[in-house]
């Protein structure tokens, strides 16, 4: 089976496609939250949608890659509030990747995405679910402390629940600021 989360409309688009066009069956589960359908920096051009393919992993829409600090995994619509973040505090030394396919997910997959940034660089996986939902788990399980063997790497998401939501929008804000201020800063657990 495969799991993507498209942060993009031709992302989707393209993960749609290619799930009608191969020659072989799979089954296909697409996570998209519907806050992304009105969210303003929510956008592909024509030309995306026209000559573009499903990629497994997206790297920083910025293009930076040299003296990178840490490097930041995500999926889905925690990519904006990152990237939002990330120019509030003009951090130009972080780099935001977005992993679109959370399964399979392949450590070749990896290696290229990770492959222009220096041995040592902290690699941290933000999402906005508690610890014991999403894909924090099962990339800690497949990947360990060490990722692809050269650099540290860490989770940053919310305390273990048993809601993924604290059904309170106060809450949720005060959450998402300490998901934010960690991501960005210095999360639980981390030593450099």
């Amino acid at each position: 089976m495969q799991v993507c989360i498209p942060s993009t409309p031709a992302q989707f688009f393209h993960c749609l496609r290619r799930q009608v066009v191969r020659p072989w069956r799979k089954p296909l589960v697409v996570l998209t939250p519907k806050s992304l359908l009105r969210h303003p920096k929510c956008v592909s051009t024509l030309d995306d949608l026209a000559t573009g393919r499903f990629q497994r992993i997206l790297p920083d829409a910025k293009g930076i890659r040299g003296d990178v600090e840490r490097v930041i995994l995500c999926s889905g619509k925690i990519y904006y509030d990152l990237q939002e973040e990330r120019e509030r505090l003009k951090r130009n030394d972080v780099a935001i990747l977005r992993v679109e396919q959370v399964y399979p997910l392949q450590p070749d997959d990896l290696q290229v995405a990770l492959e222009p940034y220096p041995d040592n660089t902290p690699v941290f996986w933000v999402q906005e679910e508690p610890e014991n939902m999403g894909a924090w788990r099962r990339m800690r399980g497949k990947f360990g402390y060490i990722l692809l063997g050269r650099l540290p790497f860490y989770g940053v998401y919310r305390p273990a629940s048993a809601s993924p939501a604290t059904g309170s929008p106060a809450s949720h804000k005060i959450e998402q600021r300490e998901l934010l201020d960690q991501a960005f800063g210095e999360p639980i657990g981390y030593s450099r």
